[in-house]
């Protein structure tokens, strides 16, 4: 499994596609935050805080991500060498937690460099350094927890084709469906607790809940479930195309 995701780390970084994801994903997030006029804008907002930083994350990572595994098996199945990866003493599930944890990582160095919002959100304060830590570590936990559920869903579908426009639409529609479709379907019924249960189906009110800094095990075990379910059906996948 090393193998395969060292293989990924470094062919995101030998190509441009590592770094014009991290760059891209810095840039948008520093215009929206920092630049543009809006509800995002910092300034605007009047709150020294970042909440604003993880809502936006979890919206432009609905397109990056999909952007970093539409390669992951598209490109093996189509150059025919997914055959060889898979005759190599080396088991399907290994061969896909490879490739999910390469692009994990890749997104994990993007946010990185936010930390550095951190010290700049204390001292725009009005007392200096009044930050939440609380907050702040449950809004990265459930950040984390976010790109992992994107990430599976991402390789996923970079199994259904060997175009991997098509893999990369595919991921962008299941993670915005897992992410909102589930928010808009709860408008549509009036009842109070059928909106709460179905707003239970859908990642967004699961990641907000991480991000006001309480750790629940239903929410961990959310995030968890949709991750290991989609790499499951990534690896029954990859055996129905070899049979």
């Amino acid at each position: 499994m090393f193998s395969i995701y060292k293989r990924e780390i470094q062919s995101f970084f030998t190509s441009s596609i590592g770094y014009l994801i991290v760059g891209l994903f810095l840039l948008l997030t520093g215009l929206f935050l920092w630049v543009f006029k809006g509800e995002y804008n910092i300034f605007d907002y009047g709150f020294a805080d970042l909440s604003n930083l993880f809502l936006l994350s979890s919206w432009i990572f609905i397109f990056l991500i999909p952007a970093i595994t539409m390669k992951s098996f598209s490109e093996e199945i189509k150059s025919g060498t997914l055959e060889l990866l898979l005759i190599k003493p080396i088991s399907i599930w290994k061969l896909v937690m490879g490739k999910f944890w390469g692009a994990f990582t890749l997104c994990v160095i993007a946010i990185l460099p936010t930390l550095i919002y951190i010290l700049t959100i204390s001292k725009l304060g009005i007392i200096v350094g009044n930050l939440d830590v609380g907050v702040l570590v449950g809004s990265y936990f459930g950040l984390l927890f976010l790109i992992g559920a994107y990430t599976a869903i991402g390789i996923f579908t970079s199994t259904l084709s060997e175009n991997q426009i098509i893999a990369f639409i595919l991921g962008v529609l299941i993670c915005f469906v897992l992410f909102n479709g589930f928010n808009a379907l709860s408008s549509l019924f009036p009842s109070g607790e059928t909106q709460q249960l179905i707003l239970g189906f859908g990642a967004q009110s699961h990641f907000e809940n991480i991000g006001r800094g309480i750790l629940d095990t239903r929410d961990l075990v959310y995030f968890v479930s949709i991750s290991l379910l989609f790499l499951y059906l990534t690896m029954q996948r990859l055996k129905s195309i070899v049979r």
